[in-house]
């Protein structure tokens, strides 16, 4: 296999590794209250810890980081990422556990960003669109395999195993990726340069699109299976297959988003929210019955997974010869966007607005469409290519 396919087809299992460890712990949280003492509610800050971790360490360590090797950081960020599984897989109280998901959160943002910029340097340069979406299918993956696979060992074998079998695999991942990655210098910027880069006005805008657009789509999937059990009358079974299909249109979104964007960048941003926005209002008069659901889950997994590879193109292509940090925080905006939306449809849920999220969310997609064209002026012809 080529070097400039091999290189993204290990980031991407690397990024899968990564992107398991996320959201595992909320299938395992009532093993994980029992065994610590503390109730369910309190074990569910472990996910919040990991999500805090992502979103302020995440920057700080890109920052701090950002003049060193690229093929020895990877490595390093590899080996903390399976340091914090591992005391995790250990963690004999509460609070070793808090500190083993802060401490694999840490590297999450930095191995994302840092996977990105290593895949963008080994491709064409019209091909940057196709390898972050194969960098970043590995997030979908995980979500569509990883995570049920690893609820599946926790209730069999006990819920520090998938933490375990997790520090396993990086530890592997690392040694793959010290075979096959080139040595690449750090970017001759400095942190000063970084972040006037993250300063600059279409970069900011790029990550507000980030960031509505995101809670956009949160909105409606943090609830998708209970809207399919009770607004579609779906069993458990029949929800499961469901969230393969939106797992299954994920994957192949992100991939055609990303040869989309290599052809016109600008075009497939709009394009994505626009359709977003349609389908989302088509939504909750589509849920009521079982085929239209069926259709409007796929086309929902095909369109929400391929804001991620437009939006990290766009944010390539507004920062420039210093765009580290940029997608850094662009990463971050990501988290931030599936929080808001999460809290925003659990407040609808709350007063029986279950059936109606897809309007709040198609709401929230227009607005980052209109948002996205202070990024991309109408008229601006823009391509993927840095600049």
């Amino acid at each position: 296999m080529k070097k400039s396919l091999l290189v993204p087809a290990m980031l991407m299992v690397s990024v899968f590794v990564v992107g398991t460890s996320e959201y595992l712990i909320a299938g395992l949280l009532p093993q994980v209250a029992a065994d610590l003492g503390v109730s369910v509610s309190t074990a569910g800050q472990a996910v919040t810890a990991y999500a805090l971790g992502v979103v302020i360490g995440g920057p700080l360590v890109t920052v701090a980081t950002v003049r060193l090797p690229r093929k020895g950081l990877a490595l390093g960020l590899m080996l903390l990422f399976a340091a914090g599984n591992a005391v995790c897989a250990a963690a004999g109280s509460y609070e070793v556990l808090i500190v083993g998901r802060v401490v694999a959160s840490l590297s999450h943002a930095a191995f994302l960003t840092l996977a990105l910029m290593v895949a963008t340097r080994v491709v064409e340069p019209q091909r940057v669109g196709t390898a972050i979406a194969a960098v970043g299918s590995g997030f979908s993956v995980a979500t569509l395999l990883g995570v049920p696979l690893g609820v599946l060992l926790g209730e069999d074998a006990g819920w520090r195993t998938p933490f375990a079998v997790l520090a396993v695999l990086a530890l592997a991942m690392t040694g793959l990726l010290a075979a096959v990655l080139p040595r690449q210098e750090a970017p001759a910027t400095s942190v000063r340069d970084e972040i006037a880069t993250v300063m600059g006005r279409r970069v900011l805008v790029v990550i507000a699109t980030t960031a509505v657009g995101l809670a956009a789509t949160s909105t409606v999937f943090t609830y998708l299976a209970p809207t399919l059990t009770e607004i579609t009358g779906f069993g458990p079974a029949a929800v499961s297959t469901l969230l393969l299909v939106y797992g299954a249109g994920s994957l192949a979104g992100g991939l055609v988003a990303g040869r989309l964007a290599d052809r016109s960048l600008g075009t497939t941003v709009r394009g994505t929210f626009a359709g977003l926005s349609v389908v989302l209002a088509v939504f909750p008069f589509a849920v009521p019955w079982a085929g239209s659901a069926v259709v409007a889950v796929l086309v929902f997994g095909l369109l929400t997974s391929a804001t991620t590879p437009v939006l990290q193109s766009l944010v390539l292509r507004h920062a420039g010869r210093a765009p580290t940090l940029a997608v850094s925080v662009n990463v971050c905006a990501f988290n931030i966007g599936i929080a808001a939306g999460s809290a925003l449809g659990g407040g609808l849920v709350a007063v029986d607005g279950l059936r109606w999220l897809g309007l709040a969310a198609a709401a929230l997609s227009l607005a980052a469409l209109a948002v996205s064209y202070a990024a991309i002026p109408r008229r601006e012809p823009l391509t993927s290519s840095p600049a």
